[in-house]
């Protein structure tokens, strides 16, 4: 680690506040350009403490540079990943107030619901599928706290990956019952389809980034209990809503979700 403690706390606050009043920032790695990823995680995770101390809970998990291309890109290896509270929970069908985000974007995803705990190191696809419950479509709206949405690797991952919202909806399906590669993905905004892809798009398969985040938290001594929601990240680039927008996710053999911006 490259921070001290109260810069941590000091970078945690700026960045919540930023959230919950709605206004940008410059990246933080402006001021801070010998941080590393262990800090970048230590501020997200002094953000989670910040949320549950106001009485938040923590709902669910979230992967996010899940597309092998862009980790290449980014000289990455794995996925980032953050956490999602109580209130980023838009019912199907819900309304997501602009005011309240910055500039938001959705990304459709497959969702898991896992069964059993999955604890890494050595965790791999077939333990995730092993270990889900069920899958469904999810659509999640993520909002940067950083200005004109530019931003680097570890700002963004202290920026709990730009979490903002999202809803899960649709049929919800045994993970053995859909091949989660192949699975076709259709985003509409206001009846009009913007985006298309398949599960494949996801490190090869959508699994793979939940095996990743348990081989990431087992290396912390942590693991993802039975029972957890998690977002395996972005199906297809993100499409940026406005007030007024309807947006809806149609995934292949498993229903739809939508939601809308007012």
């Amino acid at each position: 680690m490259k921070l001290d403690q109260a810069t941590i706390a000091r970078l945690a606050e700026h960045l919540e506040t930023c959230e919950l009043e709605a206004r940008d920032t410059p990246k933080i790695t402006d001021e801070f350009p010998d941080m590393d990823f262990e800090d970048a995680y230590a501020i997200q995770d002094a953000i989670r403490a910040r949320k549950i101390a106001r009485g938040n809970r923590i709902v669910g998990l979230k992967a996010g540079l899940t597309s092998h291309a862009k980790m290449k890109q980014m000289g990455v290896t794995e996925p980032v990943f953050g956490f999602m509270a109580d209130y980023y929970t838009v019912p199907e069908g819900g309304e997501v107030k602009v005011s309240e985000l910055i500039h938001p974007k959705v990304e459709p995803e497959i969702a898991f619901v896992t069964k059993a705990p999955l604890k890494g190191p050595g965790c791999h696809i077939g333990a995730v599928l092993a270990a889900t419950d069920f899958v469904l479509p999810g659509i999640e709206v993520i909002d940067s706290r950083y200005r004109d949405f530019k931003f680097d690797l570890k700002s963004v991952v202290a920026d709990n990956t730009s979490a903002a919202r999202y809803v899960i909806g649709g049929m919800a399906r045994p993970a053995k019952e859909v091949d989660l590669r192949t699975v076709g993905v259709v985003l509409e905004k206001n009846g009009e389809p913007v985006a298309f892809g398949a599960g494949a798009a996801v490190l090869g398969h959508p699994a793979a980034a939940i095996a990743m985040l348990a081989n990431m938290l087992g290396a912390k001594g942590e693991e993802i209990p039975a029972g957890t929601l998690i977002l395996s990240g972005g199906i297809t680039e993100a499409v940026p809503v406005a007030a007024g927008d309807a947006v809806t996710l149609r995934v292949q053999g498993m229903g739809s979700v939508s939601l809308r911006f007012c």
